[in-house]
């Protein structure tokens, strides 16, 4: 049986709901049709939809189609999502489960604001999308105008399916298709479902839902049209939604791979105690679900909506959030206020529940009015709680327009950390994006992942108004802890003075800005009111595209900012006498348009922030104090160069301001420098381990062998050691070296897989011209089920580590077999394992010395080609 999840999509009052309906009716699953302005349709379970007549929250029914026209037995679950612009969130959530989509597209009324939106969030998701055209039954309904508008808006891949498709026009979607064509006259069904499936075709079905015309059709549609999705083999699901029934936390999800069975314990340690089938807003219990099922798992209480489990990713971060900020009045205490909002923010994660200690306050953010009256009925339903809201303020951010180095050092007695941050602007809508340029062997990697987590737990708040920090890269420079005095939480302060600090240096010189919520908006009006319309959007600080016409009719669509547009929509009723249609869908972020305004009101102060600091604590004397955030960098114990760099200074290396013998020196230096650290690291080990014995050697033979040396004549000598035979040996930490090396590890930014093919290319090269054999090791530890995998690449042997497996254990047991008959060199930058293969007799070489090495070997290949 074929399993898939198809949503149901449209822009309010498009017929979504009542297209559902009559799905369900004409596949037996309902025997009498309910209506949405009854209050009686299927799947608006809940009151305040019933009475609204609206649909709040994604919802689910299940209808199987038996084999026919040789297409398999298909169940298919839908999931009805909501139309109001309000709860797009909701609809957003719900295309993270989709195996295909309905989009509803109303015959009147034609592609609307909210219709666009939904599409590029399809496009965002991949999800393959059929369109149905509905109340073609109504007057000024024409399916030639609709299907122009289609191809005109979304493009080419808008066929008509409703009948025959034409074979030219499935010929210009896809080059698969269009070789068929031109071979035999038709598109065969497999390559069809394929271009459906890549999201190159997009079959239109046109019909009335209402009247039940044109339901077959799309049931036939998606019943032959569409394909079973990629499975994991084992268990894997993604949390989409997170409810409440009489009581009970509902952890509704998809299962993407194996068997979930009831009382399972799902990753994270918490058990399925019930899997709930829902239909509507009933449930039959079942003992498990399958590849391609939506169940409500009863039992877990930490699952959150967007979370992978087993062998599922989480998702991406939501494109849609709200932009109005309200503060919630209550005559209860503000505990039992809290409480329950915390318990509505873990079903709804973008109400982002916040309580303001300065203000004694709580507040929410909501995406407009509709849903600020829904959830002070769930407050009062659910609760028992009478709240109010104030005025929605509009929630702004801050970003930067200058790279900046942040520097944070926290030093009290006893305690010690210092980190470099350095802070770059981003793309609009980009948010904080985290990456690392600190080599491990100045700070260790174990403490770069904590300066990242602590850089990732928190929202950052900016120092014009205290908005939250968006836009930016931050990407840790350079760090430094103490072998005794450092502890997690010394990380923590340090990281936080650090990013502080770097936005109080960038304000000092002009480099943050204010941003605020924009609106895309498009205006329907008659034409002797674009003038006035016009003014508006100038008047607004807005902008506009030239004007389309059609007949009586203008429509103009542009942008402008959400602190402007509000309560426009009644301006429009009233010049316009209800003929205008005003419509508004969020666009991001942009800078603000009265930003020295906004700033002035808030009267934000930073310094006054004892929460977020930006000086830093050092320590002399045996006691800690405070420097100011302009003093830090001449006091840092670290000097990275970033500032001169970012003031277009030009930062030269030492080896280009000495001579050739100073260079040598400077070698000479390092290499006795490695000596004696192979002299510590080899006295921790038999500290450790014991005295190492030399292979062949027991105590009684050393002893012999030094009293040979003094009774032998002195024409005697002590036999050298027998070089080893065969080949050198050259293990390789693949990984260690990508992330220590700099052009591999910014390739690895963008594509792993191509920073690890590179790799294996210039290990090719150096052990062709050295002679020796090279042995490259990956990590695959966290590969459920996964056996080594050992690969040869040209003369390169590559190894991917099974399961529970680390690169560092695969190395050490190599290196024991290897190093008793042969020369072995292990590459790593890891200090614990450097020790232990010193111990087996290999050689060790860093990661970073390992790089200069190549560097030379690749400059005498290259001069040995030039000759």
């Amino acid at each position: 049986m074929k399993r898939l999840v198809v949503g149901l999509l449209a822009h309010v009052d498009s017929g979504k709901t009542t297209l559902a309906e009559g799905l369900l009716y004409r596949a037996g699953v309902l025997r009498k049709l309910g209506r949405v302005d009854h209050r009686d349709a299927f799947l608006d379970t809940d009151s305040q939809e019933r009475a609204r007549g609206i649909t709040i929250f994604a919802k689910q029914a299940v209808l199987t189609l038996p084999a026919a026209d040789g297409a398999d037995e298909t169940e298919l679950t839908l999931l009805d999502t909501p139309g109001h612009v309000d709860f797009s969130a909701e609809a957003e959530r719900a295309l993270q489960v989709l195996d295909y989509a309905v989009l509803v597209v109303s015959g009147t009324d034609g592609v609307q604001a909210h219709t666009e939106t939904l599409w590029k969030l399809l496009a965002r998701y991949r999800v393959p999308t059929f369109v149905f055209v509905n109340k073609m039954d109504l007057p000024g309904a024409d399916a030639a105008v609709r299907l122009r508008e289609l191809r005109g808006r979304f493009g080419d891949g808008c066929v008509d399916f409703s009948a025959a498709p034409d074979p030219e026009a499935l010929a210009l979607c896809s080059e698969p298709l269009m070789n068929e064509v031109l071979e035999t006259g038709a598109a065969a069904a497999e390559t069809i479902q394929t271009a459906i499936a890549r999201r190159q075709v997009f079959p239109v079905f046109f019909g009335a839902a209402l009247r039940l015309d044109g339901l077959d059709g799309l049931l036939r549609g998606l019943q032959t049209l569409t394909r079973t999705p990629p499975r994991w083999p084992e268990f894997g699901a993604r949390v989409f939604k997170i409810s409440e029934d009489a009581g009970t936390r509902l952890t509704w999800l998809k299962v993407t791979g194996g068997v979930l069975h009831v009382k399972d314990v799902l990753p994270g340690g918490e058990k399925a105690d019930a899997l709930r089938l829902y239909n509507g807003g009933k449930f039959r219990l079942v003992s498990e679900a399958l590849p391609g099922m939506v169940v409500a798992a009863a039992g877990p209480v930490s699952t959150r909506p967007g979370q992978g489990l087993g062998a599922e990713s989480d998702a991406e971060t939501p494109l849609l959030e709200p932009v109005l900020n309200y503060r919630v009045d209550c005559d209860a205490d503000p505990h039992t206020l809290l409480k329950a909002l915390q318990t509505l923010e873990g079903e709804d994660p973008q109400l982002h529940v916040n309580w303001r200690d300065d203000l004694g306050e709580v507040h929410v953010q909501l995406m407009g009015e509709v849903q600020l009256e829904i959830l002070q009925t769930i407050l009062q339903e659910r609760f028992g709680l009478t709240v109010a809201f104030s005025e929605g303020g509009i929630l702004y951010k801050e970003t930067l327009t200058r790279a900046v180095e942040g520097i944070g050092h926290y030093e009290p007695l006893r305690h010690y950390a210092e980190v470099h941050l350095l802070l770059e602007p981003g793309a609009r809508g980009s948010g904080v994006q985290l990456a690392a340029d600190c080599p491990p062997d100045t700070l260790a990697e174990n403490w770069q992942r904590l300066i990242l987590t602590h850089l990732a737990e928190r929202t950052h708040p900016g120092v014009l108004i205290g908005a939250p920090l968006t836009d930016v890269k931050i990407t840790l420079a350079a760090g430094r802890a103490h072998q005794k005095h450092t502890e997690g939480g010394d990380f923590r302060q340090a990281t936080y003075r650090a990013v502080r600090q770097g936005l109080r240096m960038a304000e000092a010189k002009d480099g943050v800005q204010l941003l605020e919520p924009w609106y895309d908006f498009t205006l329907e009006l008659p034409a002797d009111a674009l003038g006035r319309a016009m003014a508006d959007v100038q008047r607004m600080c807005g902008s506009f595209e030239a004007p389309e016409t059609s007949g009586g009719t203008v429509r103009l669509t542009g942008r402008l900012p959400v602190a402007t547009a509000r309560g426009y929509a009644r301006e429009v009723a009233a010049y316009t006498h209800g003929l205008g249609r005003w419509a508004v869908l969020p666009a991001g972020y942009d800078a603000c348009h009265n930003a020295d305004e906004i700033v002035s009101a808030a009267g934000y102060a930073p310094d006054a922030d004892v929460e977020n600091p930006a000086d830093s604590v050092f320590c002399a004397h045996g006691a800690g104090y405070l420097v100011k955030w302009d003093e830090v960098p001449a006091r840092a114990h670290l000097s990275t160069g970033l500032d001169r760099r970012l003031n277009g200074e030009t930062v030269k290396e030492e080896a280009d301001a000495e001579d050739d013998a100073n260079a040598r020196r400077r070698r000479a230096d390092a290499y006795r420098g490695t000596l004696e650290q192979d002299k510590e690291l080899l006295a921790i080990f038999e500290r450790t381990y014991g005295k190492i014995k030399r292979r062949g050697e027991t105590g009684d033979a050393k002893k012999a062998a030094r009293a040979a040396l003094h009774t032998a004549p002195a024409a005697a000598s002590v036999p050298a050691k027998p070089v080893p035979a065969g080949p050198d040996y050259l293990l390789v930490d693949g990984y260690n070296v990508i992330f220590a090396w700099d052009d591999l590890r910014k390739l690895a930014d963008g594509n792993l897989d191509a920073a690890r093919r590179r790799l294996m290319d210039i290990l090719c090269n150096y052990a062709g011209y050295r002679r020796c054999v090279p042995i490259l090791v990956f990590d695959a530890y966290k590969v459920r089920g996964g056996a080594r995998e050992v690969e040869q690449y040209h003369n390169l042997y590559v190894v991917y580590t099974r399961e529970a497996e680390t690169a560092d254990m695969y190395i050490e047991r190599a290196t024991h077999e290897l190093a008793k008959e042969h020369r072995t060199r292990v590459v790593s930058s890891d200090g614990a394992e450097q020790i232990i293969v010193m111990g087996h007799g290999a050689l060790r070489v860093s990661a970073r010395a390992f790089e200069e090495e190549v560097r030379a070997v690749e400059k005498e290949i290259r001069e040995f080609l030039g000759e």
